[in-house]
Parts: C-alpha cells; sequence; structure tokens
C-alpha cells in the first residue's frame, strides 16, 4: 500500500506538472481546424462523435453528419440532430451488407454519400463535419482511398473532422491529426441482451 503523500509535497509536484503541461498548452499555437478519428472494434465511436457534436453546436457552429451506414432504420441521434437549424443531416447508407444483400445498391449509396461528403468538405461554412461509418466504404472497394484523404486534407483550414468506423487503413490514418482506437472488451450483446434505445441506436 502506497504511503499518503503529505499536502507540500502534492503541492509542489503539481506545480511542476502545471509548469509542464503549460509549456505544451503557450506551444500549441495553430488556429485551425482539426481531424479526429476514432476507430478500433469497441463500442461508442459513434457516440463520442455525436458528442462532439453537441460540443460544437454548444458555440453556434454550423455542422453536418453524413452517415455512410445508418439509414434504413429509427435511432435516436436522427431523430434529435436532425431537428437543429444548425445541423444539416443526412443519413445516406443502404444499412449493412448482410440486411441490404444488394451489392449494386450499396455502392451506389456509398458513391452518393461521398458526393455529397466531398461538398460539404469543401464548404468554408461549415465549422463541424461528422462523416459516421466511412471506413466501411474502404473495406468493401467502394471508395478511393486517395480521393478520400485528398479531400480532407484540401478542406477549409476552419473545419473540425470527425469519421468513425472499424479497421480504419494506414492512409487515413496518416492523413487524421488525431487518432484513437476504441477497444472491445465484452459487449451485452454477446450474452443475449438486446440493442437498446438510446445506447445502441
Amino acid at each position: 500500500m502506497k504511503k499518503p503523500v503529505n499536502s507540500e509535497k502534492h503541492q509542489q509536484r503539481m506545480s511542476k506538472v502545471k509548469e509542464q503541461i503549460d509549456k505544451k498548452i503557450a506551444q500549441a499555437d495553430k488556429e485551425q481546424g482539426v481531424s479526429v478519428l476514432l476507430t478500433g472494434n469497441g463500442k461508442g465511436k459513434s457516440s463520442s462523435a455525436f458528442g462532439m457534436l453537441a460540443r460544437s453546436l454548444g458555440y453556434g457552429h454550423n455542422c453536418a453528419v453524413v452517415q455512410f451506414i445508418k439509414g434504413e432504420w429509427e435511432c435516436g441521434e436522427e431523430l434529435f440532430f436532425s431537428q437543429l437549424p444548425l445541423v444539416s443531416y443526412h443519413a445516406m447508407g443502404a444499412g449493412f451488407t448482410w440486411e441490404t444483400q444488394n451489392l449494386e445498391k450499396d455502392k451506389a449509396a456509398a458513391e452518393k454519400a461521398w458526393s455529397l461528403a466531398a461538398t460539404l468538405l469543401a464548404d468554408p461554412k461549415i465549422n463541424f463535419l461528422m462523416l459516421d461509418e466511412l471506413t466501411y466504404m474502404f473495406t468493401q472497394g467502394w471508395l478511393d482511398l486517395e480521393k478520400v484523404t485528398q479531400a480532407i486534407l484540401e478542406r477549409p483550414a476552419n473545419m473540425n473532422l470527425v469519421i468513425t468506423g472499424r479497421g480504419a487503413p494506414e492512409g487515413l490514418i496518416a492523413a487524421c491529426d488525431t487518432v484513437s482506437e476504441v477497444k472491445d472488451i465484452k459487449h451485452a450483446f454477446r450474452n443475449g441482451i438486446k440493442a437498446q434505445r438510446g445506447i445502441e441506436f
């Protein structure tokens, strides 16, 4: 068991930590938007992205969402965010491939969604853009990675971009400023518990 730290030592240690953090904050002086990639097999990637959407709306930012998979069923985030005047919301997917079982339909939906996403990526009036489940388009080979990463890198300097989805390719990881991997440790579904409104959708 660790010995308790007295108040004076704690204050000295925290003072050094604060000095280091303040120095790093002072060095980060670039004023530009960031690109965030949330990938991995764990639950919570889209949920985290929608949390950042809510933060952006708190500052009165113009926001847009393009969902590359969801679109055929009701989900809470669409019911809420699509009603807000500062959000341009587009659920354009045809559903998961095992549901549609239609290769041409899925590919056409992906291309249509990307066409809109590319237009939004070039729009300087948008402060926050979310491309939900974009990574699956590369897994399936429906979108050209080089074309997408180029559009990401050439977007307006003030735009914050959040991308979600499993199995992000190396080229996409390299193109984004911040990349986080959500790890799957356990999931209720594997114990036979149904997907919950407000949690999974």
